[in-house]
């Protein structure tokens, strides 16, 4: 893209294609939810190099982040891919691949800004920038062909749960955060700063405990002291505790597909669809804003981590 492309875009194409962007997407995800499913759920694969369970992958190996990881798990899964990896159609043939005759590419999107110059009222001209919404195409690595056999390479068996699980664990370890155990409920509770959670033993499965509090630890970041993140929350159950709720839920996903583990279906997210859907529905950047906080927050859990020594 031209620096003038960049300054003086057209203005009702730029308009057009945010706007196309933001409502597909979101009206992507409202039938979904209408229709009780929740599109990021499904985001592990048991064939490729990725692993069983892993965000979308760049062609280097990057992940994805925010709403380019639901826009790419929606698309594998409705075209039955498993592999992790995505390229551009130059990135394939410039390692000596090519995408295939006949495939379709899946969109993404980042974030760019133009210059835009103004006169103020005293004739002092200003500039400011605006930022809008790039889409381009990705194509799996199994819709290429010709690729380095990394992208391909058949997954080694899964670990041990038990040993993944003990990674979990770690990881939620090192975020000293105050995690208490004791009730039937799991939530966080800010004006205290500590999360509760119930007894281990009574989750079905060590997985669902830990995406679980994957979960509560996604609102622990919400605290003044951390991302100070404040979406408008009043009371139980109004919009802006529907948005928290939301940037959890897609937390807990990316976190797990992160840590190797298999997001839970837990029975009382069902009634959160019904607020989700309100929210998504009156705001179709919702899911965007939804994306990026919660990128936010597990970049900032991951930030907690021991950093490798040189």
């Amino acid at each position: 893209m031209t620096t003038a492309t960049l300054e003086r875009p057209r203005t009702e194409t730029t308009t057009k294609t945010r706007t196309d962007i933001y409502t597909r997407v979101t009206s992507k995800i409202v039938e979904d939810l209408e229709r009780g499913v929740r599109p990021w759920m499904k985001p592990w694969n048991a064939e490729f190099a990725g692993g069983r369970i892993t965000r979308p992958l760049r062609h280097n190996g990057q992940a994805y982040k925010g709403i380019n990881v639901l826009m790419l798990w929606a698309s594998a899964e409705e075209q039955g891919l498993s592999c992790p990896y995505w390229l551009t159609f130059n990135q394939a043939r410039e390692l000596g691949g090519h995408v295939r005759k006949g495939e379709h590419g899946s969109p993404v999107v980042f974030a760019s800004t133009f210059k835009k110059k103004d006169e103020t009222d005293d004739g002092q001209e200003v500039e400011s920038e605006i930022p809008f919404l790039k889409q381009y195409q990705v194509f799996n690595a199994e819709q290429c062909d010709g690729l380095p056999a990394h992208f391909t390479a058949p997954a080694e068996p899964p670990k041990e749960t038990l040993q993944r699980i003990e990674q979990a664990d770690a990881f939620f370890a090192n975020t000293k955060a105050d995690i208490r155990y004791g009730g039937n409920r799991a939530y966080y509770q800010i004006t205290t700063d500590f999360v509760r959670m119930p007894p281990f033993e009574t989750f079905r499965d060590a997985e669902s405990h830990a995406a679980t509090l994957a979960h509560e630890l996604t609102h622990w970041t919400r605290h003044a002291s951390r991302l100070n993140r404040e979406l408008g929350r009043k009371v139980w159950g109004d919009q802006g505790y529907a948005a928290e709720e939301l940037v959890a839920e897609l937390g807990s996903a990316f976190l797990c597909a992160d840590l190797s583990i298999t997001p839970e279906v837990r029975d009382d997210h069902a009634s959160y669809i019904d607020s989700w859907l309100k929210v998504l529905k009156q705001d179709k950047r919702a899911i965007f804003t939804a994306a990026s906080h919660a990128t936010k927050a597990v970049d900032f859990l991951h930030s907690l981590q021991p950093q490798p020594t040189a």
